[in-house]
């Protein structure tokens, strides 16, 4: 997948950020006081696209896009917030079993091979199959994933065309991100600072949340930090079963992208797929449906964990 637009976090992977953001946590309690919200229309989330753009910003040939904020410096202070050492993985393994939010699920195999000449077992593979882009599976968009409609074809983050063949992405794919990210990862916790076990779908989180959990958790949130936002997604799966995230999930909604753009966040997460869904913009277009996803992909260049 080293040239594809996604890439699936198995069991054991390193994710130099998820131990980081240990230290960053707080068990807190309350509620953020979320004030009436304006509709976002498709004519913001449009002019957004050249607002908040971080096209050019490290060049005109760059591919990492924000994970150019994850410096030395960055990943060093990071290191030094590590008190307890233990790694947590942000993943879920491949699920195989077909479910509302799983619709490709998987197959396995597990097939013996014989020796043509002496016709005994010569070996054995175990096969595993799967989606990883739908409703279950953890994986890392590319900057690749997300484009813009241009005249002369859809172009993706820093103005790169969108080259796409059978064998992946020819500009900004999953391979161009360098080496593992090791920087300050902050968990925002929402259905616990609410005092709940999970939102429920279609709840919208604002800036004014995050905001909110930095406040009782005593944290700021700024330039090079990974970002994780929890609604409880799993919680409520584990309870009610499952149900179609893609359709119907609360997330981000579509406001908070200019903060994730003045704080200079290196990289987004979630345990659903970011995205409030519903997106409630106003109006049709390209980016109505994930305005999250276009505009942190395609416009500020944030790759985006979706269903950690």
């Amino acid at each position: 997948m080293g040239r594809g637009t996604d890439r699936v976090y198995h069991r054991n992977v390193s994710l130099g950020f998820s131990a980081l953001g240990l230290a960053a946590l707080a068990l807190v309690s309350g509620r953020a006081a979320v004030d009436d919200h304006p509709a976002l229309t498709i004519e913001q989330v449009n002019k957004w696209e050249t607002e908040l753009s971080n096209w050019g910003r490290w060049g005109k040939d760059d591919e990492r896009g924000a994970l150019n904020l994850v410096t030395p410096q960055k990943s060093v202070q990071a290191a030094r917030l590590v008190k307890d050492g233990v790694t947590i993985s942000l993943a879920h393994f491949a699920d195989l079993e077909k479910a509302a939010d799983n619709f490709n699920f998987g197959d396995t195999k597990h097939e013996m091979y014989h020796n043509p000449t002496t016709g005994k077992i010569a070996g054995a593979l175990d096969i595993i199959t799967f989606g990883i882009h739908d409703g279950t599976n953890s994986h890392l968009d590319a900057l690749c994933h997300y484009a813009l409609p241009r005249e002369g074809g859809p172009v993706v983050f820093n103005g790169h065309p969108q080259n796409l063949d059978e064998k992946g992405c020819k500009q900004n794919a999953i391979d161009r991100m360098g080496p593992g990210i090791v920087t300050r990862g902050i968990l925002v916790d929402i259905p616990l600072m609410r005092g709940v076990e999970y939102l429920e779908p279609g709840t919208p989180i604002y800036v004014a949340d995050l905001e909110a959990w930095e406040k009782f958790a005593h944290v700021k949130i700024g330039s090079g930090d990974a970002l994780f936002v929890r609604t409880g997604r799993w919680a409520r799966r584990a309870k009610l079963g499952a149900w179609n995230v893609g359709r119907e999930a609360a997330g981000l909604h579509g406001s908070v992208r200019p903060w994730i753009k003045q704080r200079d966040i290196s990289l987004l997460g979630g345990d659903g797929v970011n995205d409030v869904q519903p997106s409630g913009v106003v109006g049709k277009g390209e980016a109505a449906g994930r305005p999250v996803h276009t505009l942190a992909i395609a416009v500020l260049g944030v790759p985006l964990v979706d269903n950690a």
